[in-house]
């Protein structure tokens, strides 16, 4: 079985057991995700994906993973009007009824702190291939055909349209940073995957990053499963 189907393997698993993904979505848990995400958002593209590229000895690759960082933490020209992706989801927080000083002075969980420092660990102090899946398995649960139903058939954040439409009322246009999110990902996604198939079997590390990838994804779960847990503490309507 080839390193990307491996992969594929564990982004799949991810889908299916997250309960996240499997339980239904509240205004609570939708409120602290806004939250969270935000900062989890600027956290990760400011900081931590910076130092895989710093890492990172190939020229191309290294290029491609600024350009993602600056489109979610600076301009995003090609999908969202030239905002940030975090200013996209403070937008929508505000959609929903949040008070916008409320969203910027967020912060982080236990939870999510807990998460960042073991992305510490995955994305700064590892090879740069391993800290690329770091980047992008979580990414990769955007694109189609991982999970099954209604998941398999949208991708996570095509999901995620549809359900925080439904509970808050919301058009397609006031639901964009799902939308944008979804076609960034699986560009931003697609840049990593092609990195792992390239680089893995060339410099013989294709058990590191498939264990890499498995990894990130449980830290993922983990930071999901927080924002969940503390969603719940709100209301559940």
């Amino acid at each position: 079985m080839s390193v990307v189907s491996r992969m594929d393997r564990a982004v799949n698993d991810f889908a299916r057991r997250c309960r996240w993904f499997r339980e239904p979505m509240t205004k609570g848990r939708a409120r602290m995700f806004v939250l969270q995400h935000r900062l989890n958002t600027r956290q990760r593209n400011s900081v931590l994906k910076l130092k895989v590229a710093t890492n990172c000895s190939d020229w191309e690759t290294r290029m491609r993973i600024i350009q993602a960082c600056s489109e979610e933490v600076i301009a995003d020209h090609a999908h969202g009007a030239g905002r940030p992706h975090w200013q996209i989801l403070e937008d929508l927080g505000v959609r929903i009824g949040m008070k916008r000083a409320e969203i910027q002075k967020a912060r982080p969980l236990a939870s999510t702190e807990l998460a960042w420092a073991a992305w510490e660990g995955l994305m700064a102090n590892r090879h740069w291939l391993e800290g690329i899946v770091a980047n992008t398995c979580a990414e990769r649960v955007n694109v189609p055909g991982y999970g099954s139903g209604e998941f398999r058939r949208y991708g996570w954040f095509g999901v995620e349209r549809r359900r925080w439409g439904r509970l808050f009322r919301l058009d397609d246009a006031s639901l964009e940073f799902f939308e944008l999110h979804t076609e960034a990902d699986i560009e931003h996604s697609d840049t990593g995957w092609r990195a792992v198939e390239k680089f893995a079997r060339e410099l013989h590390m294709e058990d590191a990053v498939v264990a890499a990838c498995e990894r990130n994804l449980h830290v993922w779960e983990h930071y999901l499963n927080g924002i969940a847990a503390a969603g719940d503490g709100g209301s559940r309507r």
